[in-house]
């Protein structure tokens, strides 16, 4: 019998499109073996809800997790993951934009010993307002993270299910799942999948989601390379600060020598607080290479481990 299948649909006012969404993907899934399918409502101020619920009423394998407000797709997300039985996820948008007919495409990478695959939008039906920052957001990311992909925001992707258990996702980091994932080991591949225009409705973004993702960018940037080992992040900044405040001190401390005055010059409080700055950047490292050495091993060691024999 083939593993379980769980497909997550985050959905904000998309009353037109779930209907017709659940359709597509019962016929292209139908045949897979056991499946559940999970919308998650982000705080939706029209039928969407109700839509599902019609849908539940007569199709026990579907779910619903309703918002008490709008959270965000990686919460959304996040909700999905912690609440999905099956071996394999699914997560696509409830827009119609993402075809359920890759579905099947998804699963035979997976099965290829992949632990992840994204979808790519090569020919994307969207504005050039949307294109052209998505584009040089790839291609940001791509270089900062050192994970090559083309098209990292595209919410259809596969999961095998220790994946998802692995991940936590928070604030804009959707768009950074792969990079996440990346960090704890896991295989990525990408597949290119079609994508259609919007049906129904009108995109949800704006303008500060770029700001938003910017922001975050510089996380996952951070969170990538120093995570597990923050001192050599902070340790580097109080190593060139403490030189260039122990550099001036010295150069004073001759001068005092020789006889020369001191006390007044502005260098010398530069100097003091060039090397405080550096002692409190040691400290901040140490307190965070404790802060992972209580948490983090003990958390993720199991997660870690890719076979047991």
């Amino acid at each position: 019998m083939n593993n379980m299948l769980s497909i997550i649909i985050p959905m904000y006012n998309e009353e037109e499109s779930v209907p017709e969404l659940y359709k597509r993907i019962v016929q292209h899934v139908k045949d897979w073996g056991p499946y559940e399918i999970y919308f998650i409502d982000d705080g939706s101020t029209d039928q969407s809800v109700q839509k599902v619920k019609e849908i539940i009423e007569k199709d026990k394998q579907v779910h619903l997790i309703v918002f008490r407000k709008n959270f965000g797709k990686a919460a959304a997300l996040q909700a999905g993951f912690r609440n999905v039985v099956g071996d394999i996820v699914i997560t696509m948008d409830a827009d119609l934009q993402d075809d359920p007919k890759e579905i099947p495409r998804f699963i035979a990478k997976l099965e290829e010993g992949y632990d992840m695959v994204s979808g790519w939008k090569r020919k994307r039906h969207d504005p050039l307002e949307k294109r052209l920052p998505s584009k040089l957001f790839n291609k940001v990311t791509s270089h900062l993270s050192g994970v090559h992909l083309h098209d990292f925001n595209c919410g259809f992707k596969a999961y095998r299910r220790e994946v998802v258990e692995s991940i936590d996702v928070y604030g804009e980091l959707h768009r950074y799942i792969p990079v996440l994932a990346d960090r704890k080991g896991f295989r990525i591949a990408e597949i290119e999948v079609e994508h259609h225009a919007r049906e129904y409705g009108k995109s949800k973004y704006g303008f500060e989601r770029y700001l938003r993702g910017l922001f975050d960018s510089m996380t996952v940037a951070f969170l990538g390379k120093f995570y597990d080992r923050p001192m050599y992040f902070f340790g580097k900044i109080g190593l060139a600060l403490c030189m260039a405040g122990g550099g001036i001190c010295m150069y004073l401390t001759v001068l005092w020598l020789m006889g020369y005055g001191i006390g007044g010059r502005p260098l010398l409080m530069l100097g003091v607080l060039l090397l405080i700055l550096g002692v409190q950047m040691f400290s901040t490292g140490l307190i965070g290479d404790m802060l992972v050495d209580a948490t983090y091993h003990k958390r993720y060691s199991e997660a870690h481990i890719k076979e047991k024999i």
